[in-house]
């Protein structure tokens, strides 16, 4: 087995068996074409079955030198998964990462909005502009059911359970949840659809998407960027966000307001209950204060 078949069969494996997005799997791909890479440019010839561990480690202080600890310990993180994956299929009996550490990052904590911030956005929004109404029901949805970019702009018409009070939302690998939607999230869509997409010129293979542009095509992740930008100019906010901001600050109001951190990753789509506690770090203050509050030994004056 050459590296170039492993890789493909690797591929593939990411793809069916684990349900990867496209984007994860062309970054799996790089960084294992970066150790292919390595091998080649100091004319090493290991095929993948044979590679040991010395080697692995040569290139991952070679690589340290032009990369951060974050991207450093993500590329460590994907040559595990592709041994781990070789021994799964019986071609390979070890593992040539199991000894090798990933360095120590930082958590970054996500930004977040306050709800007055979140308010302002929504404010400054132009509802005399036809534009408006859509973008005022996109803020309302990122936040109101903290969603992804990329299932905000996939979002369809077909996903929408109002009577149930839910959307459906297809996240990473395709994966698909029920997420609840609040009476007034579901009233600025109503509002948009109604008024505004309606008279749009939909073209039929964009017709199911909710979000569309003045072509009636589907919207693209930049431009939510873009309008999210403009806003923020707007009211002069000094914070850099993005469309992740408000799901960021979805979840941490929500925790903030008393909400179970599984109920919380659920309707985040989080796989591990640990991505879910990032949350747990964002505000501090506000967790000191519940056990003051709340604890039955907090002192009293």
């Amino acid at each position: 087995m050459n590296w170039e078949q492993a890789i493909n069969d690797y591929r593939n494996y990411l793809k069916i068996e684990r349900g990867l997005s496209k984007n994860s799997i062309v970054n799996y791909t790089l960084d294992l074409q970066k150790l292919v890479q390595y091998l080649n440019d100091h004319e090493i010839e290991e095929k993948p079955i044979k590679i040991d561990r010395e080697i692995v480690q040569q290139f991952i202080y070679d690589i340290a030198k032009t990369v951060n600890p974050r991207t450093q310990a993500r590329i460590i993180s994907g040559l595990k998964g592709f041994f781990n994956y070789l021994v799964f299929e019986d071609y390979r009996e070890d593992n040539p990462m199991d000894l090798i550490e990933t360095p120590k990052i930082g958590r970054k904590l996500p930004d977040t909005l306050s709800v007055d911030e979140i308010n302002d956005l929504i404010k400054a929004i132009d509802l005399s502009k036809p534009e408006g109404e859509r973008n005022r029901a996109i803020l309302e949805t990122l936040y109101g059911c903290g969603l992804r970019v990329s299932e905000l702009v996939g979002l369809k018409l077909s996903d929408l359970f109002f009577e149930e009070d839910f959307i459906k939302v297809t996240g990473k690998g395709s994966k698909q949840r029920f997420v609840p939607i609040s009476d007034v999230n579901k009233k600025y869509i109503n509002i948009y659809h109604k008024e505004i997409r309606v008279h749009l010129p939909i073209q039929k293979e964009h017709e199911d998407f909710v979000f569309l542009n003045r072509r009636g095509k589907q919207l693209t992740r930049a431009m939510i960027f873009t309008i999210i930008k403009r806003l923020a100019e707007q009211i002069g906010l000094k914070k850099n966000i993005s469309p992740h901001t408000f799901r960021h600050s979805f979840a941490t109001h929500l925790l903030e307001n008393g909400a179970d951190l599984r109920a919380i990753q659920q309707m985040l789509g989080h796989e591990s209950i640990t991505t879910t506690e990032v949350y747990m770090h964002v505000n501090r203050k506000h967790l000191t204060d519940v056990l003051e509050k709340y604890h039955p030994r907090k002192i009293e004056d």
